[in-house]
């Protein structure tokens, strides 16, 4: 029977993206969603965020909690929208809204200037109080208009580096395993997967 592990979102996206995720490399470990209560992510970093919410899920839960906190960093505003992604049209966490007006803030920047990386950061929370914290980044820089209705939140304006010339597509236009495969997340998870030993 395979290990439960509660991934601290009420975010159906991030499920299946995580549930896909570890598939692939730890078919042993059953992710499962949260349905506790949302604790407030008042931290001001994506660790801190991820760490009270896989703490939060951990304690009502019982089980061995992940906690994913990631947005988009672009390196002509500063890093921002970072741990503001969510929100940074709003508090009504629109995502056709903050990628509309993240547009609208790099209208007149011209591409080699438009560099920005994902950054996802995972928290592993163990009931008995154990605490891990991981990072992923995936570099890459931002498309002039979405395009493509594939993922989620900014991936339809995120280019990521790597690809061939002439061939580039935004993670819109990726299929869920190739960006399951390459993404901010796998890379997170990537560097958790030998603490998952302890489970």
């Amino acid at each position: 029977m395979p290990q439960r592990i509660v991934l601290a979102t009420h975010n159906p996206h991030k499920v299946e993206e995580f549930q896909g995720i570890v598939a692939a490399t730890r078919p042993d470990l059953e992710v499962i969603s949260y349905d506790g209560p949302e604790p407030v992510e008042d931290g001001v970093t994506f660790a801190a965020n991820a760490l009270i919410k896989a703490r939060a899920a951990a304690s009502h839960t019982g089980l061995p909690a992940l906690a994913d906190d990631s947005g988009i960093c672009v390196d002509v505003l500063g890093g921002s929208p970072g741990v503001f992604s969510a929100y940074w049209a709003g508090h009504a966490k629109d995502a056709a809204a903050n990628l509309e007006l993240l547009l609208d803030q790099l209208s007149d920047i011209a591409d080699p200037h438009r560099t920005a990386h994902f950054t996802s950061v995972i928290a592993l929370v163990l009931p008995g109080g154990a605490e891990h914290v991981v990072e992923g980044v995936w570099p890459g820089r931002l498309a002039t208009a979405p395009d493509g209705s594939g993922g989620f939140g900014y991936d339809p304006i995120f280019i990521p580096d790597g690809q061939a010339a002439g061939a580039e597509r935004t993670v819109g236009e990726w299929s869920a395993a190739e960006k399951n495969a390459a993404s901010h997340r796998a890379r997170a998870f990537a560097a958790l997967t030998p603490l998952l030993t302890t489970l």
